[in-house]
């Protein structure tokens, strides 16, 4: 399957609400229980556009939306600001095929460049898959949260991992970079 990387656009939103709608009722990755509006995911769609973070979007030569990842803020409080979560979703049909590596290794180069020093991924239902996915791209295992969720009848874990980004935390940040701009 061949696929670009681009950033997300607006007219996205209503295939990225059926991407994510599928992911809530069906996985575990997400902890909510009932899929949000287009009009919710569009609110948060330029909630974290407007605040600079990446969102970008792996689409085939159709221009069909195979999947999308974003970086957001991990916590609000200031002493966070150099760390970012990732969040990765795709299609049915595009598991398996190497889209999500791709999305999350841009992500990683975009969210570097803009000055962050680390990403966590928290990994609901401490998903295998995403697990491998994470390691793959040199995130490494920081914890695991038992019994965090219930969903689908049944206690859910959530697995923690991270990534330094740039220097990590070797070196003091730069506060005149990206991150410092949103405090």
């Amino acid at each position: 399957m061949s696929f670009v990387l681009r950033n997300t656009q607006l007219t996205d939103v209503t295939s990225i609400t059926a991407i994510y709608a599928d992911a809530v009722l069906t996985g575990t990755a997400s902890y909510e229980l009932i899929p949000p509006t287009q009009e919710e995911m569009a609110s948060r769609f330029a909630t974290i556009t407007g605040q600079g973070y990446p969102h970008i979007a792996a689409v085939d030569e159709d221009g069909t939306l195979l999947g999308y990842a974003y970086a957001s803020a991990f916590r609000t409080r200031p002493a966070y600001r150099w760390l970012v979560e990732d969040s990765i979703y795709l299609a049915c049909q595009a598991q398996g095929r190497g889209i999500g590596k791709a999305l999350l290794k841009e992500l990683i180069r975009r969210c570097t460049a803009l000055g962050f020093r680390q990403m966590v991924a928290v990994i609901g239902g401490a998903s295998p898959a995403s697990v491998r996915l994470h390691a793959g791209c040199g995130f490494v295992m920081t914890g695991t949260l038992v019994g965090t969720g219930f969903k689908h009848s049944q206690w859910l874990d959530t697995v923690l991992m991270q990534l330094p980004l740039g220097d990590g935390n070797t070196t003091a940040p730069d506060e005149r970079a990206y991150p410092g701009s949103l405090y």
